[in-house]
């Protein structure tokens, strides 16, 4: 019982892991909004300033949220980083892994519902996150040290049509 266990165990946390799920189209389509997973709308969504702002003095909080997509896990779109001068960055990742957003979203705004939290991610987590990133082995040795992040678990996301300006 305690082997079966183990392997169970063992099996369920590589699946979870950037290599379980096939995404589904995330094809980029031009000029008008997409959504994925949950259907949501962009109405009420804050700044990711008001957010943080929100969470102050809690441990999570739910809301819709407006911000910029810096990077995106290029092995399958399974997760992004979004940053914001004044609030920082939030790395992202899907509600039960059951949805992905496009590799080349990289300064897109997006809107997303769900809630944020903070958490310390391991140094081993870190490390697997740069190399889905595409970073550098030096850049991925470089990481020693867990970090403490604002994260944020998205129901739903709209990719808005990007800006031409």
């Amino acid at each position: 019982m305690g082997k079966k266990f183990l392997f169970l165990s063992i099996l369920s946390t590589f699946l979870w892991a950037c290599g379980g799920n096939q995404p589904a189209d995330t094809t980029v389509q031009t000029g008008q909004p997409q959504t994925f997973g949950e259907a949501i709308t962009t109405d009420g969504a804050v700044s990711m300033t008001d957010m943080v702002t929100k969470l102050q003095g809690v441990d999570s909080v739910q809301v819709k949220v407006k911000g910029k997509v810096e990077s995106v896990c290029q092995t399958k779109g399974c997760w992004v980083n979004l940053h914001d001068d004044q609030a920082g960055d939030v790395f992202v990742k899907f509600k039960d892994y059951g949805f992905f957003l496009p590799k080349d979203i990289a300064g897109r705004e997006v809107v997303m519902d769900g809630y944020a939290f903070r958490e310390t991610t391991s140094i081993e987590d870190l490390k697997h996150y740069a190399e889905d990133e595409g970073k550098t082995k030096a850049e991925i040795d470089a990481i020693t040290q867990p970090k403490e992040e604002l994260k944020f678990v998205a129901s739903g996301v709209v990719l808005l049509p990007e800006n031409k300006q």
